[in-house]
């Protein structure tokens, strides 16, 4: 299928298809300039992509995770399949929140992830150090704080 088709089908833009074939999160096309043709695979991968950002993986992990697994496994994910192990986000909370810091979900989380700013995301381990446990949730109260003086 050509570029827009395959973007359609995916929901995205075909910007974002070529940016991902430079990434590596898509293997290159068949074929170079207006013959250039994306398969199956193509479409599994994008629809993954799309079900593991929705989780909230970036980009580097849905790359790692979907180059360690076959077609078959890919398109398991873009079904909405997604197997325990790749589920590592817990609930991102934002500054203006009126809740305490968040609480890893019960599925094999490994990071925990607040929003504390448009564009800025603070990432812990959940094996992090008390140390590094401290002074990430002292970022997030000043995160808070500078928020509630922007109002």
């Amino acid at each position: 299928m050509k570029l827009d088709a395959l973007a359609t089908a995916a929901g995205v833009s075909p910007r974002t298809v070529r940016y991902y074939v430079q990434r590596g999160l898509l293997p290159a096309p068949e074929f170079r300039g207006p013959d250039t043709g994306y398969g199956p695979e193509h479409l599994a991968r994008l629809l993954a992509i799309r079900v593991l950002q929705a989780r909230h993986l970036p980009l580097d992990e849905i790359q790692r995770a979907l180059n360690a697994r076959t077609l078959d496994e890919i398109e398991r994910i873009a079904k909405g399949e997604v197997p325990a192990a790749l589920i590592t986000t817990a609930v991102v909370s934002q500054p203006d929140d009126d809740v305490p810091a968040p609480a890893p979900t019960a599925s094999a989380a490994r990071i925990t992830r607040w929003r504390l700013a448009p564009g800025l995301e603070l990432h812990l381990d959940d094996d992090a150090t008390p140390a590094v446990k401290a002074l990430a949730e002292t970022l997030r109260r000043q995160a808070a704080q500078k928020k509630g003086h922007e109002r």
